[in-house]
């Protein structure tokens, strides 16, 4: 659910994995933002279309 996933402590990514499961919108959400900030650190914005799309099902909708 975070950016620095490799740097959590053992009990931090035992709750990350069960919001995972348990909220799988989250995943969702977190996959189409981090899609949204690639896309703006690579200037790949014809690729908006798509995630547009994507996105307007999502909690991030």
């Amino acid at each position: 659910m975070t950016t620095a996933r490799d740097d959590l402590a053992k009990s931090e990514a035992i709750l990350v994995a069960a919001t995972e499961v348990n909220v799988p919108e989250l995943v969702v959400a977190r996959t189409a933002i981090g899609d949204f900030q690639s896309m703006i650190r690579w200037k790949t914005a014809p690729k908006i279309d798509e995630w547009l799309e994507a996105a307007k099902n999502s909690l991030v909708g």
